[in-house]
């Protein structure tokens, strides 16, 4: 880790909050539980604990890895159904392919995004490739939940595969930090991701002794997931290490310090940014389904049994509409 970098970063366009902004104060610290997801492969919640109000529009996020495969070892996760939301799949290392009931699907590998917009829903599997099975190897990624405005719900299923050379690369004035921008807008720089909700998504890599302070949308909120290393975010340099959430308050610039010295492991400070305009409507969210009422989610549920969010192909050999 991680997969997207440049020999130099003091060749990239540069960014800092302005000299008047008023930095975010930090609200809360949070480590995220360890867990395991779909067929076995373990998985940090990376929000558990934080109230919905601090996450709006995000719904969840999955540290998955970072896990060194022996032969044979790679999981992914079964066919499962998705509707009413968006889910991001960041691989860092590794590789991923996906499958959809609506024949789409792709590979994605060292620094590859796959943005899907589930809508009024389908049928999906990730999984290792075969071959990556046979011999094992190295997994990390990052699976994000993006919420859907009511409005936006039924539309029609999409996806776009965003390679990681397409990504926007930043530095800090010093070259202290390089930027990866993912989604949105920074400083007047965007990333490649189309979202139908307002939302940043940003990888920072911190050198050791390395401060970033960014300007921030005032109308998002903020939070930074910390993917590897220790630092210190926010103006008073709350402590945080690998697996651990900052929740920022209201304001317009953020901060995140990498400490001088990392582990033996980890040369740097690795952290994933994340900012968006909250959609503040109902949620009812069960398993793969987020809707905004107990009847829609219902609703859901009956037209996956009926075989309505699609049908598995039949190289699989499953029957319709199955797990």
């Amino acid at each position: 880790m991680p997969a997207v970098t440049v020999e130099n970063p003091l060749t990239l366009p540069r960014v800092t909050a302005p000299t008047d902004a008023v930095a975010r104060p930090v609200l809360a610290v949070t480590t995220a539980p360890s867990g395991f997801e779909g067929e076995g492969f373990p998985v940090r919640r990376a929000f558990a604990g934080i109230n919905y109000r601090h996450l709006d529009p995000f719904i969840m996020m999955d540290q998955m890895g970072e896990v060194e495969y022996a032969p044979g070892e790679p999981k992914g996760t079964p066919w499962h159904p998705h509707r009413g939301f968006e889910t991001v799949t960041y691989i860092i290392d590794g590789i991923f392919d996906h499958q959809d009931s609506q024949g789409g699907g792709g590979t994605i590998t060292n620094g590859d995004t796959q943005w899907m917009t589930a809508g009024s829903g389908l049928l999906h599997i990730e999984a290792p490739p075969e071959h990556l099975v046979m011999s094992g190897g190295l997994f990390h990624g990052l699976q994000l939940w993006v919420n859907l405005p009511a409005k936006d719900k039924m539309m029609a299923p999409r996806y776009q595969d965003i390679r990681g050379g397409n990504v926007q690369l930043l530095t800090t004035p010093d070259g202290g930090a390089l930027l990866r921008i993912i989604a949105g807008e920074l400083d007047g720089h965007a990333g490649p991701g189309v979202t139908h909700t307002p939302i940043t998504m940003v990888h920072a890599t911190l050198a050791p002794g390395a401060e970033l302070t960014l300007p921030w949308r005032e109308d998002f909120n903020g939070l930074a997931y910390v993917l590897a290393g220790r630092g210190s975010v926010g103006a008073d340099r709350r402590p945080v290490h690998t697996g651990q959430t900052a929740v920022f308050g209201a304001g317009s610039s953020l901060t995140v310090r990498a400490d001088e010295k990392q582990d033996s492991n980890t040369p740097d400070m690795e952290v994933v940014l994340l900012g968006g305009q909250p959609i503040r409507e109902p949620m009812a969210h069960y398993g793969p389904f987020v809707m905004n009422t107990r009847e829609e989610l219902q609703q859901a549920f009956e037209d996956f049994q009926k075989g309505r969010l699609g049908t598995i192909p039949a190289v699989h050999g499953m029957t319709e509409g199955g797990l």
